[in-house]
């Protein structure tokens, strides 16, 4: 009965026939614990989780690896990706298996601490004998968050010598992860090297040409796709009309929103309509990609209300984007992202004292832009940087080449935008050197 209350959805009724169970006298078995644990993987059972944490310390079975298993799934599995609390179960568990390792490995590389995912990595290597298809999925997924190329070619070896290369989610990933690094050539290779049944591996491939502004070829491989019979999903269309908004095929793209449903059968999602946007936006169509938010049959989210923001920039359209910052706002009041866009908007249209009023804006809310950062690979080593950094140890030889390549583009005749880098600025190299400041 528990069972079928969870395959069916019904996760109130589930936890009720537990407390019930207890109730009546039955003792609930490890089954029952991971059954109704697995319930719990969102906000609005949240508490019900912690209870049953609870319950489980309670009864000492904190000690059972299916339970904790669960546990720290459940966590994972949570809105707010609550990692610090999957570490600690995970932790004090006396006995491991492959599961807790690949859920913590997975849960690293989901919420971006890609660096931790492959120190985490290693140290699993050194543990658990045999790493099987999800944790080389997970591993090259941090590889492609930080473009480490060499780490990324050395796990596709593992994976040949584990027998896994084949294996349709990992070769997913080594696409992915070749596409990410810029070798669009090696991730082609590894596509034809696989199994083509399934759509995740045509979905990688489609979206790696898509990325690298291979539109053409991203659309020929839909083609194809269809060709030898694989069913497009929901993910394909996201990659089919991310393709025809880098290439500007705008009827196109209009054409492959409109047919999902009526020829595919896959009702349009969020994202999808957020392509949708970002196609018109890209076209200049701020007009079009308004209307296109206002028939959709839901809610917008902050996703969609961004993508119009970066069109309303690109266009230069300030009046949609202040309307468009301020429904942003009232979403996500402390994401900086938009203040920032916001503000650069402002200061490109030398709006300086609009730009200051967002600043301040920030400031009253406590916001704090977080800084981009770049990567680079030397010697099988990844270095990371962001704008203006003086941390690294070989800080003064980076500068110096920096200066160097500086005179070099000034002698190609490269003039920088001062529209916006002159305000508050005193000197035009100043403005250059922020231009090129390792970022």
């Amino acid at each position: 009965m528990l069972a079928s209350y969870l395959v069916h959805n019904k996760e109130e009724l589930a936890f009720k026939l537990f407390m019930d169970m207890q109730w009546l006298g039955f003792d609930p078995d490890i089954y029952t614990y991971t059954s109704v644990i697995s319930a719990c993987f969102d906000g609005a059972h949240k508490n019900h989780g912690k209870s049953l944490q609870g319950l489980v310390i309670k009864r000492g079975l904190e000690q059972s690896v299916p339970i904790s298993n669960a546990l720290i799934a459940m966590y994972l599995k949570s809105n707010n990706r609550s990692m610090e609390e999957a570490l600690l179960i995970f932790e004090a568990m006396e006995s491991k298996d492959r599961v807790s390792w690949n859920s913590i490995l997975t849960g690293l590389s989901q919420i971006g601490l890609s660096e931790d995912a492959l120190k985490f990595f290693g140290h699993m290597r050194s543990v658990v004998e045999d790493i099987d298809h999800y944790t080389f999925s997970a591993v090259l997924r941090s590889c492609s968050d930080i473009a480490t190329l060499q780490l990324g070619q050395q796990v596709h070896v593992l994976a040949l010598k584990s027998g896994f290369e084949s294996n349709e989610f990992v070769a997913s990933s080594l696409i992915f992860m070749y596409s990410k690094c810029g070798i669009i050539e090696d991730a082609r290779k590894s596509f034809e090297g696989t199994p083509k049944d399934s759509s995740i591996t045509w979905n990688s491939i489609i979206f790696g040409y898509a990325q690298h502004g291979q539109g053409n070829i991203a659309l020929d491989l839909f083609d194809l796709m269809k060709e030898s019979r694989v069913k497009p999903d929901h993910i394909t269309f996201v990659a089919i009309l991310s393709a025809c908004s880098h290439i500007g095929l705008l009827e196109e793209g209009c054409r492959f929103l409109k047919s999902m449903e009526s020829e595919y059968g896959i009702p349009p999602r969020m994202e999808h309509y957020a392509c949708g946007v970002d196609l018109y936006g890209r076209a200049g169509c701020l007009s079009e990609a308004k209307a296109l938010i206002e028939a959709m049959p839901f809610e917008p989210d902050a996703m969609v209300w961004k993508t119009l923001l970066g069109a309303c920039r690109i266009c230069g359209d300030i009046e949609l984007a202040t309307q468009v910052a301020s429904l942003l706002l009232e979403i996500e009041p402390e994401e900086h992202c938009t203040y920032v866009l916001l503000s650069n908007m402002y200061g490109r249209l030398r709006l300086w004292d609009a730009k200051a009023s967002v600043t301040r804006l920030m400031r009253e809310n406590g916001v704090k832009k977080v800084p981009g950062w770049s990567w680079m690979e030397v010697h099988n080593e990844v270095h990371a940087f962001n704008a203006e950094d003086h941390s690294h140890s070989h800080c003064e030889e980076i500068y110096l080449a920096l200066g160097g390549l500086m005179e070099e583009i000034k002698s190609l005749g490269f003039v920088t935008s001062s529209k916006v880098l002159m305000h508050d600025v005193d000197h035009v190299d100043e403005c250059i050197d922020s231009t090129l400041c390792l970022g």
